[in-house]
């Protein structure tokens, strides 16, 4: 998310949280290398999800609220709104404390990881980037985010 530009979206904070939880939510090679292995500095899948609805509220109402805000149009809001749907559904019947293994065992999880991919290769392409970068670190995110 490096070369995103921070400053065309009003709220390009929380469409940063959303891309990054979206990018880590669909990528099977990041769940293996970061997450089964347990690597440091990603958090787990419960972080991913946290920073997907924490600021947002996308848990509780449609992405279609934050259009022009934080999603650029319609088409984008619904494909974050189906991806959030798969995975809370998951998280929800696994638990937010759940291992890995958990998750990424579940049936639901590929259709999951489906719709997260959609959501994040629709919001990297708008803003520039390449879909097929691997995900930045939570402390680049930190980075990234916070205010100067």
């Amino acid at each position: 998310m490096g070369g995103m530009p921070l400053n065309d979206m009003p709220w390009w904070r929380w469409r940063s949280n959303v891309r990054s939880a979206l990018h880590m939510l669909s990528d099977p090679l990041f769940h293996e290398e970061v997450w089964v292995a347990g690597a440091e500095g990603y958090g787990d899948v419960t972080d991913a999800v946290y920073r997907l609805v924490e600021d947002t509220w996308l848990d509780s109402w449609s992405a279609d609220k934050y259009v022009g805000t934080i999603f650029r149009d319609a088409q984008e809001a619904a494909l974050v709104d189906h991806a959030v749907l798969r995975v809370l559904r998951i998280l929800h019947q696994v638990g937010p404390d759940a291992h890995v293994s958990a998750y990424l065992g579940h049936q639901d999880w590929p259709e999951a990881v489906r719709a997260a991919r959609e959501a994040h290769v629709r919001m990297s392409t708008a803003d520039g980037e390449d879909p097929d970068d691997r995900p930045a670190s939570v402390d680049v995110l930190k980075t990234l985010t916070r205010v100067v």
